[in-house]
Protein backbone atom coordinates (compact mmCIF):
# COMPACT_ATOMS: atom_id res chain seq x y z
CA UNK A 1 0.00 0.00 0.00
CA UNK A 2 1.37 3.43 -0.84
CA UNK A 3 2.29 5.79 1.99
CA UNK A 4 -0.31 8.28 0.78
CA UNK A 5 -3.11 5.73 0.90
CA UNK A 6 -1.92 4.33 4.25
CA UNK A 7 -2.21 7.84 5.67
CA UNK A 8 -5.63 8.49 4.16
CA UNK A 9 -7.17 5.11 4.95
CA UNK A 10 -8.53 5.16 8.49
CA UNK A 11 -9.59 1.57 9.14
CA UNK A 12 -10.66 2.33 12.71
CA UNK A 13 -13.07 4.98 11.46
CA UNK A 14 -14.44 2.49 8.94
CA UNK A 15 -14.82 -0.22 11.59
CA UNK A 16 -16.90 2.19 13.66
CA UNK A 17 -19.45 2.21 10.84
CA UNK A 18 -20.15 -1.52 11.34
CA UNK A 19 -22.00 -2.20 14.62
CA UNK A 20 -21.52 -5.97 14.45
CA UNK A 21 -17.75 -5.64 14.59
CA UNK A 22 -18.07 -4.57 18.23
CA UNK A 23 -19.39 -8.04 19.16
CA UNK A 24 -17.68 -10.47 21.47
CA UNK A 25 -17.86 -14.08 20.21
CA UNK A 26 -17.27 -16.84 22.75
CA UNK A 27 -15.84 -14.22 25.07
CA UNK A 28 -13.38 -12.86 22.51
CA UNK A 29 -13.47 -9.97 20.04
CA UNK A 30 -15.03 -10.98 16.75
CA UNK A 31 -12.50 -11.40 13.94
CA UNK A 32 -14.70 -11.66 10.87
CA UNK A 33 -12.79 -13.16 7.92
CA UNK A 34 -15.69 -14.74 6.01
CA UNK A 35 -16.37 -11.85 3.68
CA UNK A 36 -16.42 -13.93 0.51
CA UNK A 37 -19.49 -15.69 1.95
CA UNK A 38 -21.19 -12.46 2.96
CA UNK A 39 -20.07 -9.08 4.20
CA UNK A 40 -21.20 -7.17 7.28
CA UNK A 41 -23.40 -4.10 6.89
CA UNK A 42 -22.52 -0.49 7.68
CA UNK A 43 -24.88 1.62 9.73
CA UNK A 44 -25.89 3.61 6.63
CA UNK A 45 -27.29 0.48 4.97
CA UNK A 46 -29.07 -0.65 8.13
CA UNK A 47 -30.59 2.82 8.55
CA UNK A 48 -31.66 2.96 4.89
CA UNK A 49 -33.60 -0.28 5.35
CA UNK A 50 -35.14 0.91 8.62
CA UNK A 51 -36.03 4.30 7.13
CA UNK A 52 -37.76 2.70 4.15
CA UNK A 53 -39.94 0.49 6.35
CA UNK A 54 -40.64 3.17 8.96
CA UNK A 55 -41.16 6.17 6.66
CA UNK A 56 -41.43 5.10 3.02
CA UNK A 57 -43.01 1.66 2.70
CA UNK A 58 -45.27 1.29 -0.35
CA UNK A 59 -45.45 -0.71 -3.54
CA UNK A 60 -43.93 0.82 -6.67
CA UNK A 61 -44.95 1.60 -10.26
CA UNK A 62 -48.65 1.18 -9.56
CA UNK A 63 -49.82 3.60 -6.88
CA UNK A 64 -50.85 7.23 -7.40
CA UNK A 65 -50.40 8.21 -3.77
CA UNK A 66 -47.46 10.00 -2.16
CA UNK A 67 -45.76 6.98 -0.60
CA UNK A 68 -45.90 4.93 -3.81
CA UNK A 69 -44.51 7.75 -5.89
CA UNK A 70 -41.74 8.31 -3.34
CA UNK A 71 -40.82 4.62 -3.20
CA UNK A 72 -40.84 4.39 -7.00
CA UNK A 73 -38.51 7.36 -7.30
CA UNK A 74 -36.12 5.90 -4.70
CA UNK A 75 -36.14 2.49 -6.40
CA UNK A 76 -35.47 3.89 -9.86
CA UNK A 77 -32.79 6.23 -8.52
CA UNK A 78 -30.83 3.15 -7.41
CA UNK A 79 -31.15 1.70 -10.91
CA UNK A 80 -29.45 4.81 -12.29
CA UNK A 81 -26.89 4.61 -9.49
CA UNK A 82 -26.16 0.95 -10.30
CA UNK A 83 -25.64 1.83 -13.96
CA UNK A 84 -23.06 4.40 -12.90
CA UNK A 85 -21.44 1.97 -10.47
CA UNK A 86 -20.94 -0.57 -13.26
CA UNK A 87 -20.02 1.93 -15.95
CA UNK A 88 -23.14 1.09 -17.97
CA UNK A 89 -24.54 3.42 -20.59
CA UNK A 90 -28.23 3.07 -19.77
CA UNK A 91 -30.14 2.46 -16.50
CA UNK A 92 -32.61 0.34 -18.48
CA UNK A 93 -29.82 -2.21 -18.87
CA UNK A 94 -29.91 -2.86 -15.09
CA UNK A 95 -32.22 -5.68 -13.99
CA UNK A 96 -32.75 -6.17 -10.26
CA UNK A 97 -32.61 -9.83 -9.28
CA UNK A 98 -32.10 -11.76 -6.04
CA UNK A 99 -28.38 -12.10 -6.69
CA UNK A 100 -25.76 -13.54 -9.00
CA UNK A 101 -27.31 -17.01 -9.03
CA UNK A 102 -30.64 -15.69 -10.27
CA UNK A 103 -28.92 -13.41 -12.77
CA UNK A 104 -27.02 -16.31 -14.36
CA UNK A 105 -30.15 -18.45 -14.44
CA UNK A 106 -32.01 -15.58 -16.09
CA UNK A 107 -29.44 -15.38 -18.88
CA UNK A 108 -29.33 -19.16 -19.26
CA UNK A 109 -33.09 -19.45 -19.63
CA UNK A 110 -34.11 -16.20 -21.30
CA UNK A 111 -31.15 -16.02 -23.68
CA UNK A 112 -29.65 -19.49 -23.93
CA UNK A 113 -32.80 -21.57 -24.01
CA UNK A 114 -34.27 -19.53 -26.84
CA UNK A 115 -31.15 -19.31 -29.03
CA UNK A 116 -28.95 -22.37 -28.38
CA UNK A 117 -29.13 -25.55 -30.42
CA UNK A 118 -27.70 -29.05 -30.18
CA UNK A 119 -23.92 -29.00 -30.43
CA UNK A 120 -23.53 -25.34 -29.44
CA UNK A 121 -20.82 -24.87 -26.86
CA UNK A 122 -20.61 -23.02 -23.54
CA UNK A 123 -17.15 -22.41 -22.08
CA UNK A 124 -16.47 -22.02 -18.35
CA UNK A 125 -13.30 -22.48 -16.29
CA UNK A 126 -12.30 -25.01 -13.66
CA UNK A 127 -12.48 -22.36 -10.92
CA UNK A 128 -16.19 -21.52 -11.29
CA UNK A 129 -18.50 -21.90 -8.32
CA UNK A 130 -21.62 -23.99 -8.67
CA UNK A 131 -23.80 -20.99 -9.56
CA UNK A 132 -21.78 -20.55 -12.73
CA UNK A 133 -21.80 -24.24 -13.59
CA UNK A 134 -25.20 -25.70 -12.78
CA UNK A 135 -27.38 -23.22 -14.76
CA UNK A 136 -25.33 -24.04 -17.87
CA UNK A 137 -25.60 -27.77 -17.24
CA UNK A 138 -29.38 -27.41 -17.01
CA UNK A 139 -29.31 -25.45 -20.26
CA UNK A 140 -27.23 -28.15 -21.93
CA UNK A 141 -29.80 -30.78 -20.90
CA UNK A 142 -32.61 -28.63 -22.32
CA UNK A 143 -30.98 -27.69 -25.63
CA UNK A 144 -28.32 -30.31 -26.40
CA UNK A 145 -25.55 -27.75 -25.97
CA UNK A 146 -22.17 -28.89 -24.66
CA UNK A 147 -20.28 -27.55 -21.62
CA UNK A 148 -16.53 -27.17 -22.09
CA UNK A 149 -14.08 -26.35 -19.31
CA UNK A 150 -10.90 -24.29 -19.56
CA UNK A 151 -8.19 -25.70 -17.28
CA UNK A 152 -6.14 -23.82 -14.71
CA UNK A 153 -2.55 -24.23 -13.53
CA UNK A 154 -1.25 -25.05 -10.06
CA UNK A 155 -1.28 -21.38 -9.08
CA UNK A 156 -4.95 -21.09 -9.92
CA UNK A 157 -4.61 -19.13 -13.17
CA UNK A 158 -6.56 -19.91 -16.34
CA UNK A 159 -4.34 -21.46 -19.01
CA UNK A 160 -5.11 -18.92 -21.70
CA UNK A 161 -3.63 -20.98 -24.54
CA UNK A 162 -5.86 -23.90 -23.58
CA UNK A 163 -8.83 -21.57 -23.19
CA UNK A 164 -8.22 -20.16 -26.67
CA UNK A 165 -8.11 -23.68 -28.12
CA UNK A 166 -11.59 -24.36 -26.75
CA UNK A 167 -13.07 -21.42 -28.64
CA UNK A 168 -14.47 -21.99 -32.11
CA UNK A 169 -17.45 -21.52 -34.40
CA UNK A 170 -19.73 -23.51 -32.09
CA UNK A 171 -18.86 -21.41 -29.03
CA UNK A 172 -22.00 -19.47 -28.20
CA UNK A 173 -21.19 -18.24 -24.73
CA UNK A 174 -18.30 -17.87 -22.28
CA UNK A 175 -19.14 -17.57 -18.58
CA UNK A 176 -16.28 -16.69 -16.25
CA UNK A 177 -15.79 -15.39 -12.72
CA UNK A 178 -14.19 -11.96 -12.46
CA UNK A 179 -12.70 -13.10 -9.11
CA UNK A 180 -12.60 -16.71 -7.89
CA UNK A 181 -14.46 -17.17 -4.60
CA UNK A 182 -12.15 -19.96 -3.42
CA UNK A 183 -8.77 -18.89 -4.85
CA UNK A 184 -9.05 -15.13 -5.08
CA UNK A 185 -7.69 -15.25 -8.63
CA UNK A 186 -8.53 -12.11 -10.62
CA UNK A 187 -9.18 -13.40 -14.11
CA UNK A 188 -8.06 -11.50 -17.23
CA UNK A 189 -11.66 -11.08 -18.34
CA UNK A 190 -10.94 -8.36 -20.85
CA UNK A 191 -8.42 -10.58 -22.66
CA UNK A 192 -10.73 -13.58 -22.39
CA UNK A 193 -13.59 -11.50 -23.79
CA UNK A 194 -11.49 -10.31 -26.71
CA UNK A 195 -10.61 -13.90 -27.59
CA UNK A 196 -14.23 -15.00 -27.32
CA UNK A 197 -15.46 -12.15 -29.51
CA UNK A 198 -13.22 -13.31 -32.37
CA UNK A 199 -15.57 -16.28 -32.60
CA UNK A 200 -18.75 -14.27 -32.10
CA UNK A 201 -19.42 -15.63 -28.62
CA UNK A 202 -21.40 -13.83 -25.92
CA UNK A 203 -19.54 -13.29 -22.63
CA UNK A 204 -21.04 -13.29 -19.14
CA UNK A 205 -18.85 -12.17 -16.24
CA UNK A 206 -19.77 -13.34 -12.74
CA UNK A 207 -18.85 -10.37 -10.58
CA UNK A 208 -20.11 -11.68 -7.23
CA UNK A 209 -16.64 -11.56 -5.67
CA UNK A 210 -15.41 -8.49 -7.53
CA UNK A 211 -17.94 -5.74 -6.91
CA UNK A 212 -16.78 -4.88 -3.37
CA UNK A 213 -13.11 -4.86 -4.27
CA UNK A 214 -12.53 -3.72 -7.86
CA UNK A 215 -13.62 -0.76 -9.94
CA UNK A 216 -15.89 -2.20 -12.63
CA UNK A 217 -16.38 -0.75 -16.12
CA UNK A 218 -18.51 -3.16 -18.10
CA UNK A 219 -18.03 -1.33 -21.39
CA UNK A 220 -14.26 -1.37 -20.98
CA UNK A 221 -14.35 -5.10 -20.20
CA UNK A 222 -16.20 -5.67 -23.47
CA UNK A 223 -18.51 -8.28 -21.97
CA UNK A 224 -22.23 -8.69 -22.68
CA UNK A 225 -23.59 -9.54 -19.23
CA UNK A 226 -22.28 -8.76 -15.75
CA UNK A 227 -23.74 -9.97 -12.45
CA UNK A 228 -23.35 -8.98 -8.81
CA UNK A 229 -24.81 -9.83 -5.39
CA UNK A 230 -25.67 -7.09 -2.90
CA UNK A 231 -24.85 -9.03 0.25
CA UNK A 232 -21.24 -9.54 -0.84
CA UNK A 233 -20.76 -5.78 -1.14
CA UNK A 234 -22.15 -4.66 2.24
CA UNK A 235 -25.77 -4.55 1.06
CA UNK A 236 -28.79 -6.66 2.03
CA UNK A 237 -29.24 -10.32 1.20
CA UNK A 238 -31.67 -11.31 -1.55
CA UNK A 239 -30.84 -8.49 -3.94
CA UNK A 240 -28.43 -8.11 -6.84
CA UNK A 241 -28.08 -6.88 -10.39
CA UNK A 242 -27.82 -8.21 -13.88
CA UNK A 243 -26.37 -5.79 -16.40
CA UNK A 244 -26.85 -6.70 -20.04
CA UNK A 245 -26.34 -5.04 -23.39
CA UNK A 246 -29.60 -3.42 -24.40
CA UNK A 247 -29.85 -5.15 -27.79
CA UNK A 248 -29.53 -8.56 -26.16
CA UNK A 249 -32.02 -7.78 -23.40
CA UNK A 250 -34.50 -6.39 -25.92
CA UNK A 251 -34.36 -9.63 -27.89
CA UNK A 252 -34.77 -11.89 -24.86
CA UNK A 253 -38.23 -13.03 -23.76
CA UNK A 254 -39.32 -12.59 -20.12
CA UNK A 255 -37.90 -15.04 -17.61
CA UNK A 256 -40.90 -15.05 -15.28
CA UNK A 257 -44.49 -13.82 -15.67
CA UNK A 258 -46.78 -11.66 -13.56
CA UNK A 259 -46.98 -8.27 -11.94
CA UNK A 260 -45.47 -5.21 -13.52
CA UNK A 261 -43.66 -7.07 -16.33
CA UNK A 262 -46.76 -6.89 -18.57
CA UNK A 263 -48.03 -4.17 -20.88
CA UNK A 264 -51.47 -5.71 -21.40
CA UNK A 265 -53.18 -9.01 -20.64
CA UNK A 266 -56.19 -10.67 -22.15
CA UNK A 267 -57.12 -14.34 -22.20
CA UNK A 268 -56.08 -14.36 -25.84
CA UNK A 269 -52.70 -12.65 -25.61
CA UNK A 270 -50.26 -10.90 -23.27
CA UNK A 271 -47.83 -8.20 -24.31
CA UNK A 272 -44.84 -7.31 -22.21
CA UNK A 273 -43.48 -4.17 -20.63
CA UNK A 274 -40.37 -2.42 -21.92
CA UNK A 275 -36.92 -2.74 -20.39
CA UNK A 276 -36.04 -3.22 -17.61
CA UNK A 277 -39.48 -4.03 -16.23
CA UNK A 278 -40.20 -7.06 -18.39
CA UNK A 279 -37.62 -8.99 -16.35
CA UNK A 280 -38.86 -7.89 -12.91
CA UNK A 281 -42.01 -9.93 -12.32
CA UNK A 282 -44.03 -9.44 -9.16
CA UNK A 283 -43.39 -7.00 -6.35
CA UNK A 284 -39.62 -6.60 -6.23
CA UNK A 285 -37.36 -6.45 -3.16
CA UNK A 286 -37.85 -2.68 -2.82
CA UNK A 287 -36.12 -2.33 0.54
CA UNK A 288 -33.27 -4.46 -0.74
CA UNK A 289 -32.77 -2.21 -3.76
CA UNK A 290 -32.72 0.87 -1.53
CA UNK A 291 -30.23 -0.85 0.78
CA UNK A 292 -28.12 -1.82 -2.22
CA UNK A 293 -28.01 1.82 -3.23
CA UNK A 294 -26.80 2.75 0.25
CA UNK A 295 -24.09 0.07 0.01
CA UNK A 296 -22.90 1.38 -3.35
CA UNK A 297 -22.76 4.89 -1.90
CA UNK A 298 -20.72 3.62 1.04
CA UNK A 299 -18.20 1.90 -1.24
CA UNK A 300 -17.92 4.94 -3.47
CA UNK A 301 -17.44 7.27 -0.50
CA UNK A 302 -14.57 5.17 0.86
CA UNK A 303 -13.18 4.71 -2.65
CA UNK A 304 -12.57 1.41 -4.42
CA UNK A 305 -8.96 2.28 -5.15
CA UNK A 306 -8.23 2.86 -1.47
CA UNK A 307 -10.16 -0.28 -0.53
CA UNK A 308 -8.20 -2.33 -3.05
CA UNK A 309 -4.86 -1.04 -1.74
CA UNK A 310 -5.83 -1.77 1.88
CA UNK A 311 -6.99 -5.29 1.06
CA UNK A 312 -3.87 -6.00 -0.97
CA UNK A 313 -1.76 -4.98 2.01
CA UNK A 314 -3.76 -7.42 4.18
CA UNK A 315 -3.42 -10.22 1.64
CA UNK A 316 0.33 -9.84 1.38
CA UNK A 317 0.68 -9.66 5.15
CA UNK A 318 -1.50 -12.75 5.57
CA UNK A 319 0.52 -14.72 3.01
CA UNK A 320 3.69 -13.75 4.89
CA UNK A 321 2.35 -14.56 8.37
CA UNK A 322 0.58 -17.79 7.44
CA UNK A 323 3.34 -18.89 5.09
CA UNK A 324 5.63 -19.42 8.07
CA UNK A 325 3.25 -21.91 9.72
CA UNK A 326 4.54 -25.46 9.46
CA UNK A 327 2.35 -27.74 7.34
CA UNK A 328 0.23 -24.94 5.89
CA UNK A 329 -0.35 -25.22 2.13
CA UNK A 330 -1.83 -22.34 0.18
CA UNK A 331 -4.46 -23.23 -2.43
CA UNK A 332 -4.38 -20.41 -4.97
CA UNK A 333 -1.24 -18.35 -5.52
CA UNK A 334 -2.09 -16.51 -8.73
CA UNK A 335 -0.13 -13.39 -9.67
CA UNK A 336 -3.27 -11.28 -9.63
CA UNK A 337 -5.37 -11.98 -6.57
CA UNK A 338 -8.07 -10.40 -4.48
CA UNK A 339 -7.85 -10.66 -0.69
CA UNK A 340 -8.88 -14.30 -0.45
CA UNK A 341 -6.42 -16.70 1.19
CA UNK A 342 -7.27 -20.40 0.90
CA UNK A 343 -5.21 -23.08 2.59
CA UNK A 344 -5.03 -26.52 4.18
CA UNK A 345 -3.23 -27.50 7.37
CA UNK A 346 -1.43 -30.83 7.35
CA UNK A 347 -3.04 -33.43 9.58
CA UNK A 348 -6.22 -31.45 10.34
CA UNK A 349 -9.47 -31.45 8.41
CA UNK A 350 -10.54 -27.91 7.38
CA UNK A 351 -13.80 -28.29 9.30
CA UNK A 352 -11.84 -28.97 12.50
CA UNK A 353 -9.65 -25.96 11.77
CA UNK A 354 -12.73 -23.77 11.32
CA UNK A 355 -14.31 -25.07 14.53
CA UNK A 356 -11.25 -24.34 16.65
CA UNK A 357 -10.77 -20.93 15.05
CA UNK A 358 -14.35 -20.17 16.01
CA UNK A 359 -13.51 -20.91 19.65
CA UNK A 360 -10.90 -18.15 19.34
CA UNK A 361 -13.46 -15.73 17.90
CA UNK A 362 -12.12 -16.04 14.34
CA UNK A 363 -14.79 -16.60 11.68
CA UNK A 364 -13.57 -18.25 8.46
CA UNK A 365 -15.16 -20.54 5.89
CA UNK A 366 -14.24 -24.21 5.80
CA UNK A 367 -15.53 -26.51 3.08
CA UNK A 368 -15.67 -26.85 -0.68
CA UNK A 369 -16.95 -23.28 -1.13
CA UNK A 370 -19.60 -24.41 -3.65
CA UNK A 371 -16.71 -25.19 -5.99
CA UNK A 372 -16.35 -28.96 -5.83
CA UNK A 373 -14.69 -29.36 -9.29
CA UNK A 374 -12.06 -26.85 -8.18
CA UNK A 375 -11.37 -28.81 -4.99
CA UNK A 376 -10.96 -31.94 -7.11
CA UNK A 377 -8.48 -30.07 -9.34
CA UNK A 378 -6.27 -29.42 -6.32
CA UNK A 379 -6.79 -32.89 -4.85
CA UNK A 380 -8.42 -31.72 -1.62
CA UNK A 381 -11.93 -32.27 -0.23
CA UNK A 382 -12.06 -28.80 1.27
CA UNK A 383 -9.99 -25.79 2.28
CA UNK A 384 -10.00 -23.11 4.94
CA UNK A 385 -10.70 -19.68 3.47
CA UNK A 386 -9.89 -16.36 5.08
CA UNK A 387 -11.37 -13.53 3.02
CA UNK A 388 -10.71 -9.91 3.88
CA UNK A 389 -12.73 -6.74 3.46
CA UNK A 390 -12.30 -3.03 3.89
CA UNK A 391 -12.72 -3.18 7.70
CA UNK A 392 -10.16 -5.89 8.47
CA UNK A 393 -6.80 -5.16 10.06
CA UNK A 394 -3.29 -6.57 10.33
CA UNK A 395 -4.04 -7.29 14.00
CA UNK A 396 -6.81 -9.62 12.84
CA UNK A 397 -4.36 -11.43 10.59
CA UNK A 398 -2.16 -11.88 13.67
CA UNK A 399 -5.18 -13.26 15.55
CA UNK A 400 -5.75 -15.77 12.76
CA UNK A 401 -2.11 -16.88 12.86
CA UNK A 402 -2.20 -17.30 16.65
CA UNK A 403 -5.39 -19.33 16.40
CA UNK A 404 -3.82 -21.61 13.78
CA UNK A 405 -0.93 -22.31 16.13
CA UNK A 406 -3.56 -23.18 18.72
CA UNK A 407 -5.03 -25.69 16.25
CA UNK A 408 -1.63 -27.31 15.83
CA UNK A 409 -1.12 -27.58 19.58
CA UNK A 410 -4.49 -29.28 20.01
CA UNK A 411 -3.82 -31.76 17.19
CA UNK A 412 -0.14 -32.21 18.05
CA UNK A 413 0.94 -31.52 14.50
Amino acid sequence: MSTKLQTAYDVNRIRADFPILQLQVRGKPLVYLDNAATTQKPRSVIEALSRYYSEGNANIHRGVHFLSEHATAAYEAVRAQAAGFLGAADPAEIIFVRGTTEAINLVAQAYGRTTFARGDEIVVTTMEHHSNIVPWQLLCEQTGAVLRVAPIDDQGEVLLEEYAKLLGPRTRLVAVAHVSNALGTINPVREMTTLAKRHGAIVLVDGAQAAAHLKIEVRALGCDFYTLSGHKMFGPTGIGCLWGRRALLEAMPPYQGGGDMIASVSFEKTTFNHLPHKFEAGTPHIAGVIGLGAAMSYLQNVGLEAIGAHEEDLRQYAMERLGSIRGLRFIGTARHKAAVVGFTLEGVHPHDVGTILDQEGVAVRAGHHCAQPLMERFGVPATVRASFALYNTRAEVDALARALHQVQEIFHC
